[in-house]
This record gives C-alpha cells, structure tokens and sequence, in this order.
C-alpha cells in the first residue's frame, strides 16, 4: 500500500515528505495506522549522527507515536484488528533482559530491522527507526513492540506515552522509586523532565528542585509540581553548592534529562554523599566520557542510568494512561503544538528553539 511519510535521505539533512510503499505483514508482524507521532529529539540525535542507533539511510524516523492494527500477520496474538496501540520498546519474552524483567533493554531492540523492513521507495528499502518507523502514515511493526490500550484515551495524547511521558513518569516511579517526603533535583525541564517533575510529585516528594537555564520554563515546572526553580545563569557562584545548600547537604534523588556530561556530573554532585541516587535519563553524544572520582561512590552514593525510565511496556503504559484519564497525571499541558506532517521540520526548528514541550504530527 501507499503511505505518507516524512524520510531522512542522509546525515542533517531535512526530512523530506514522500509517498513510500508499505508491504504486508509477514509472520509475527503488525499493519497500524498512526493517528499520530511526536516530534521527539531523539529522532534529531539519530539523524544528526549524535548517537549511533540509526540503522541507516534514508531513514524512517519516529518512534513516539499511537494507532489502530487495521491488520496482522500470521502468528499474531498480542493485538487483534481495531486495537489502539502504543508501539514502545520491544519485549520479545526470551531475552536475558526479559526473562531478568528489565524488558526496557530488551534485546530485540538492537536488531538492525534495516533488512527486513517493509518500507521502500522506487524499489530502495527505507531504514525504520528503533524498528518503528512511526512517521508514516501505516507502519509494519514487530508484534511484541505494542502496547495494547484503552480505547478512550485520545490519540492527540496517548502517543507521549510512546517515550516522552512514559520515560520521564517511570523514571521517577519506577526506577529510582522516589519516596514521599523525599527531595528531587531535576536537570532539565523538556518533554522528559517535566514529565520527571510531575512523577515526583505524584509520588509524594516533599522538595521538586527544578533547574533550567530558560526562565519561561518556571511556570509549567511548578503546575507539574515544582516547589522550587533554578536558573543556573543567575546564580551567583557554585550552582552544586547552591543547591546542596537548598537540600541540606545534598538531595535523595537526583536526574539529568538533557544528555549533557557535565550537567551529569552536577546532578552526580548534588545527590547526597551517603544515600542519594543520582539517574541519568539524557542521551549524550557516544564519544563523550563521565569523569567521577571512585571515592565518590564507596560513601553509598548510587549512579544510575533509566533507559525509557526502566518501564516494562506491557505492565506500565496502561497504568500510566489510566493515570492520565482519571486525572490524576496532566499530560494535556505538555501537548503544545499540532502540526501536518507536512510542517514536521518546522516542528523540529521550534524544539531547537525551545519553543513550546512536545509537538505531534498527523496525516
């Protein structure tokens, strides 16, 4: 079948607007139509070569979105026709990292689908994204990378939860386990840290320490629960020891959601030297090194990383949306801009810019 896509034709390059043929699903496959796709910077990393998960070019980015099964390969059994999805991480079931629980890493996710892929244009296989590929009108996906979910939950919201708002919540809930009346510093306050804000608050945090260097960012840090903001620019002096003063020696949870080592080694710093637990969330560039002192450890306190926020897609995303739909999780507010697919480089432009939370595309 035909199908409007946005595609990568190489490194840094705009993506370009084409219609591409999507084939069949074969064993164990999924036919969905996407209702919608959010324009997360990861896809930007892989694209500008800043990472190296990429299979290749021309690349079908995408890999924050939700649809429909409109049709299944042979063998399918997780999903059936009509069923609203949330493709996300793999979880093949066999694994090591399955089998272990930590379906977040599971391998499947690093198979090169480049080969098999069912998209092509004029006879030239197009490389999808994580194996997804999701900014395409209909996309072929693995079975065992859908979420199955409620089917009132809107699509205009539902596709955060495909990485931005699952990654930023459970990295909160579900992998550092933050407790009530603890204290939380979070380094960065795009779609994934805000989201890490408002997973804190959620849990009971008595201290939110939301820090960022754009100031427009204060108002949506404290609606997702903030009780304090940071703007490193105006601090006079050390900003790890003006914040290790505001927690008293040092916070029990910190995150950095920006991918930037040294804003890594801040949010390190400003954990507590005993107990603190510090969870890196953002993507730095491969070549770029962690440098901490050993000693720094031994004293109890912990480094972690949080691949999609350590969340098991199948047991977690329906939790999370129905979190969402009781009211009890503002994702509406973090939803700033709808755009054609068509306008999708302008989408990405604006997030360079810092302009707005999370944007999505449609067809």
């Amino acid at each position: 079948m035909k199908s409007k896509a946005a595609i990568a034709f190489e490194m840094g390059a705009p993506l370009r607007i084409e219609e591409i043929d999507v084939a069949p699903p074969q064993a164990g496959e999924v036919l969905i139509e996407v209702k919608a796709a959010g324009l997360c910077h990861s896809d930007l990393h892989a694209i500008d070569g800043h990472w190296n998960f990429n299979s290749g070019f021309p690349g079908l980015m995408g890999h924050e979105g939700a649809g429909v099964v409109v049709e299944v390969g042979p063998g399918v059994t997780r999903v059936k026709l009509g069923d609203h999805v949330v493709p996300f991480i793999p979880e093949c079931g066999v694994c090591a990292c399955c089998r272990s629980g930590k379906t977040n890493n599971c391998e499947a996710s690093f198979i090169d689908s480049g080969p098999t892929s069912r998209f092509s244009l004029g006879g030239r296989s197009i490389h999808p994204f994580l194996g997804l590929g999701l900014f395409s009108q209909f996309a072929v996906v693995r079975e065992f990378t859908l979420v199955p979910v409620r089917r009132d939950a809107p699509f205009d919201r539902l596709f955060y939860f495909g990485c931005g708002a699952t990654t930023g919540l459970s990295s909160a809930l579900f992998k550092a386990e933050v407790q009530p009346g603890s204290s939380v510093i979070v380094f960065g306050l795009g779609g994934i840290g805000l989201n890490v804000v408002q997973g804190a608050r959620f849990a009971g945090a008595k201290t939110i320490i939301a820090v960022d260097i754009n100031p427009a960012r204060e108002a949506i840090a404290r609606q997702m629960g903030a009780t304090d903001f940071v703007n490193p620019r105006t601090v006079d002096g050390d900003l790890v020891g003006h914040l290790n003063a505001m927690t008293g020696g040092g916070a029990d949870y910190t995150f950095e959601a920006i991918g930037n080592v040294e804003l890594m080694r801040q949010a390190f710093d400003t954990a507590h030297f005993a107990y603190g637990t510090c969870t890196i969330i953002g993507i730095a560039p491969d070549a770029d090194l962690l440098a901490l002192p050993p000693t720094a450890l031994i004293t109890g306190r912990r480094l972690q990383g949080a691949a999609m926020g350590g969340a098991r897609g199948l047991e977690h995303i329906p939790q999370l949306v129905d979190l969402m739909m009781d009211g009890k999780l503002d994702i509406d507010s973090l939803i700033t801009a709808h755009l054609p697919v068509e306008e999708i480089n302008e989408g990405y432009a604006m997030q360079k810019r810092g302009e707005g939370i999370r944007s999505y595309v449609t067809f």
